[in-house]
């Protein structure tokens, strides 16, 4: 189920808006996860776990490591779901 990068990030802004409380307008793709949204890296853990539904590969967790913004997720995980 391979998804383009606005499917993915539609996704994960339903996943934000929904489950953390964020309000829609803050989650754009310039948005950074601990300054914008305040996530912790628990929460940023736990934001992933929720996008593996749409993932045919397994997340390496160092892919995450330079991860600052939303569109930085998006960029990591696209290529996961082909």
């Amino acid at each position: 189920m391979a998804m383009s990068k606005d499917e993915l990030f539609t996704r994960l802004k339903e996943v934000l808006v929904s489950d953390f409380d964020i309000e829609e307008s803050a989650v754009t793709l310039d948005a950074n996860i601990v300054t914008d949204l305040d996530l912790d890296s628990i929460d940023a853990v736990e934001m992933i776990v929720k996008m593996k539904p749409y993932l045919n590969a397994k997340i390496e967790p160092d892919a995450f490591k330079s991860v600052r913004t939303l569109g930085d997720v998006v960029n990591v995980l696209e290529p996961l779901t082909k």
